[in-house]
């Protein structure tokens, strides 16, 4: 026993690499207190101010935190009319050729009818009724991820394109269904190999019991602790970073840089830089306006770029932190 005691006590002596990391942290905030006393203080500040530019204006006053809500309760109205038997039915039979579980294009079509949240929330339930594998439900995500994040996204992208005068049926095409064609295959043959085909008779029905009032009334509580519980949370982590990063000096740089690269592969860089930080649908709203005096070819560009899980929060916070809870998959 006691030499037990002694071989703890010896390995505790011994500073492991959190405390080393413990230490120089300590050290670095003392002499930025004796150098700049005001640094951490404004980092600090930044992290509030930029967090709170979402958190309150975005979500609590603005639109967003509503569109989530109605998004779930919409989503869970759908559900229970049976859309999620009817789209297994649907894509039996590609996914038969493709080698998946059907229920891997569900997300996605959540995703395009509602909003990336609730497609989490409603499909990753779906996913493990359905008994899809690991990498099924990671190709899933990737699938959701490369189509609209909300109805209104879709909409008000519709009206840039017409103002644009671009032929819409096409962009349509490729950049909303051909995904929920090729993502599931190409995945499946490559990194996430462990699919398999089911019958549809193996697959239990989706469709809830659940009365109409209940289901309404049940979206809409859900939606709610879906936005206070994880979606607030996880925009204010993501840019109370951004404001540090701003607040130090890095971040100018780092959105010039994307404002380039977005110009250079044809994409309209104002409404770019939008759909990656803030949200694709602002941006499409914006573009909207703006469509008639841009070059359609960056309207497109646009538009596409819009046709994805963006914005960062979604797919670094929002993402992770909805499919955590709902699928066998760990954030």
């Amino acid at each position: 026993m006691s030499t037990q005691v002694t071989t703890t006590e010896k390995t505790r002596k011994k500073l492991s690499r959190v405390e080393v990391v413990g230490l120089v942290v300590l050290v670095l905030s003392l002499v930025g207190l004796f150098v700049n006393p005001g640094f951490i203080g404004g980092v600090f500040d930044a992290m509030v101010k930029r967090a709170k530019g979402i958190v309150s204006d975005v979500y609590l006053v603005g639109t967003l935190g509503t569109a989530i809500i109605c998004s779930v309760m919409t989503g869970r109205i759908l559900e229970r009319l049976g859309l999620t038997d009817a789209l297994l039915r649907v894509f039996m039979p590609l996914a038969k050729l493709i080698g998946v579980n059907p229920a891997v294009v569900v997300p996605g079509v959540y995703n395009i009818l509602g909003d990336i949240n609730a497609a989490g929330r409603i499909s990753g339930p779906v996913l493990k009724k359905a008994k899809a594998t690991k990498d099924e439900q990671k190709i899933a995500i990737c699938t959701m991820v490369q189509s609209q994040q909300s109805f209104s996204t879709f909409m008000l992208g519709l009206i840039a394109l017409s103002a644009a005068k671009v032929w819409a049926f096409p962009v349509i095409i490729i950049g909303l269904f051909v995904p929920l064609i090729l993502v599931p295959l190409v995945p499946s043959k490559t990194i996430w190999r462990n699919t398999k085909a089911v019958e549809f008779a193996d697959i239990p029905r989706m469709t809830p019991t659940t009365k109409i009032m209940d289901t309404i009334f049940g979206g809409a509580r859900e939606g709610a602790e879906l936005m206070f519980l994880l979606l607030i949370p996880s925009a204010a982590v993501v840019f109370a970073f951004i404001g540090a990063l701003d607040y130090i000096g890095v971040w100018k740089a780092i959105e010039s840089g994307m404002s380039s690269f977005l110009q250079a592969v044809s994409i309209e860089p104002q409404t770019g830089v939008l759909s990656i930080l803030a949200s694709p649908t602002l941006a499409m709203s914006k573009l909207k306006d703006i469509a008639a005096t841009v070059d359609p070819k960056l309207v497109v560009g646009s538009f596409i770029l819009a046709a994805s899980g963006l914005p960062l929060q979604v797919i670094f916070g929002q993402i992770p932190a909805v499919w955590s809870q709902a699928s066998d998959l760990s954030g």
